[in-house]
């Protein structure tokens, strides 16, 4: 969320939703995290974010909606 939103503006979790679909092993090898922004209105924004194998297999899959907040910065 922070690398989208102009300077003096805050953030904090209106809900957090994770889902762990196969276990991280020591042998699972590299992770990739890929996180997005699917909407940012004036007052809340929507992101998503996966994590996925050296395979491309997802691994966790996670959704959050944020409140948007001036700050004094």
């Amino acid at each position: 969320m922070h690398s989208v939103l102009p300077a003096g503006t805050g953030y904090t979790s209106l809900d957090l939703s994770a889902k762990f679909l196969r276990p991280i092993l020591a042998d699972t090898g590299p992770l990739r995290a890929i996180g997005t922004v699917i909407n940012r209105g004036r007052r809340t924004a929507l992101a998503n974010a996966e994590l996925r194998d050296s395979t491309d297999r997802l691994l966790a899959h996670a959704t959050s909606s944020c409140m948007l907040f001036p700050t004094d910065a």
